[in-house]
C-alpha cells in the first residue's frame, strides 16, 4: 500500500469517527467527537500496521506472523475506554451507549484501514440511525412509561443520595437525577427533586409510602409529567 492510500484511509476514518462523535458530543457526554474520532483513526492505523507493517519481515526462514493478531487486541482493548464511560458517573450506571459506540467505532475504523469503505460506511450510517434516529421512539414508548419524578421537602441534611438508595430494591429502579435545592425562605429547609428510570406504578407507590414514613420528611409529591 502507497503512502497516499494509508493517507486516505487514515482521513476516512477521523471522518466516519466524528459523525458518530458528533451525535455524543451534541449530547454533552464525556466521550464525545474528539474520542470517538481519535478511536477510529487509532484503530485504522492498528489494521493498518497489522497488515502491512511487517511486509519486510513476511517470508524468511523461522518467522510465522499472524496479522489479525493486532487488530484482535483494539476489540478488547477498547473496553477499558468503555469502561471509563460508564464508572465515570459513579453510583449511577449511565453510559452504556456511549461504551457501545466507542466499541463500535473501533470496529468501523478496523474496517476502514483493512480497506473496506462501503461496509465501513455502511456501518456508520447504521449506527448512527441507531443513536439519533431510535431515540425519540424509545423515549416514547419505553422509557418515558418507566419514568417517575417525586419531589420532597425534608429537614436539611435529612435525605441524601445513598439514603435514598436505601429505599431501592436492587435490580429495579434507578437514580437518574438527584436535586438538591435550599428553600428560599427557610435555611433548615431542603427541597429534594428525584427522577427515577425503569420502575413500575407499583414499586413507585411503595416508594412513595417510604419515603413519607420518614420522620423528617415534611412533604412528598409526584411530579406529573407530560
Amino acid at each position: 500500500m502507497d503512502q497516499v492510500e494509508m493517507i486516505i484511509r487514515l482521513l476516512i476514518a477521523a471522518a466516519l469517527g466524528s459523525v458518530i462523535g458528533f451525535d455524543r458530543e451534541r449530547l454533552s457526554w464525556a466521550a464525545g467527537l474528539r474520542t470517538h474520532m481519535l478511536v477510529c483513526v487509532g484503530s485504522a492505523l492498528v489494521m493498518i500496521v497489522s497488515a502491512y507493517g511487517f511486509q519486510e519481515v513476511v517470508g524468511k526462514p523461522g518467522i510465522a506472523l499472524d496479522p489479525s493478531r493486532m487488530a484482535a487486541q483494539v476489540v478488547s482493548g477498547i473496553g477499558f475506554l468503555g469502561a471509563g464511560s460508564i464508572l465515570l458517573r459513579g453510583e449511577v450506571i449511565r453510559g452504556l451507549t456511549t461504551a457501545a459506540s466507542l466499541w463500535s467505532v473501533a470496529a468501523v475504523g478496523l474496517a476502514v484501514g483493512g480497506g473496506l469503505y462501503i461496509a465501513a460506511a455502511a456501518a456508520t450510517l447504521i449506527i448512527l440511525i441507531i443513536l439519533a434516529g431510535l431515540k425519540p421512539l424509545e423515549k416514547r414508548f419505553f422509557v418515558a412509561r418507566q419514568r417517575r419524578e417525586v419531589r420532597l421537602v425534608v429537614r436539611r441534611g435529612a435525605m441524601t443520595f445513598q439514603m435514598f438508595g436505601q429505599l431501592l430494591d436492587k435490580g429495579t429502579a434507578q437514580i437518574e437525577q438527584f436535586i438538591v435545592e435550599q428553600n428560599a425562605n427557610d435555611a433548615d429547609i431542603e427541597e429534594v427533586t428525584v427522577a427515577l428510570l425503569r420502575v413500575l406504578p407499583s414499586e413507585f407507590d411503595v416508594i412513595l409510602v417510604k419515603l413519607k414514613a420518614l420522620p423528617d420528611v415534611h412533604e412528598v409529591s409526584e411530579i406529573r409529567l407530560p
